[in-house]
């Protein structure tokens, strides 16, 4: 087994692939409009689906805007510097909701940042070995 993808609604398909491609650098994968359905289903991730778990982004016609709710956490994404991450980030426009530092109690390098939507993505620093 193995995890294929997350999916997460979307306000506007276009704005989300644009924050996913432009500002966290995936690659959309695939779009596709169901008309008798009445969605268009986006997906965009690192990598190709055969290989890597990606996001599925969910937009169905003529709904702008999800409550959020309390049940979701976040989205993590490993990244080399998250002080660096965050600066391109904010340079194209994305949202920082927590800056880069070490976590509560822990000394992992994290922030925090927000889709178009307002889903939360954790950017983790990568684990240095030890030796």
């Amino acid at each position: 087994m193995r995890l294929l993808h997350t999916m997460l609604r979307s306000g506007d398909l276009d704005r989300s692939i644009a924050f996913y491609t432009g500002i966290l650098g995936m690659q959309l994968l695939r779009r596709k409009d169901y008309p008798e359905g009445k969605f268009t289903l986006a997906f965009v991730g690192y990598g190709d689906e055969a290989n890597n778990s990606v996001i599925e982004l969910t937009y169905n016609w003529g709904v702008d805007h999800y409550d959020l709710g309390t049940g979701f956490g976040h989205l993590a994404i490993e990244v080399d510097d998250v002080y660096a991450a965050c600066a391109e980030i904010e340079t194209k426009g994305g949202k920082i909701l927590r800056p880069a530092g070490p976590m509560n109690a822990g000394t992992t390098i994290i922030a925090f940042v927000a889709d178009p939507d307002g889903y939360q993505i954790e950017l983790i620093g990568q684990k240095k070995n030890a030796g």
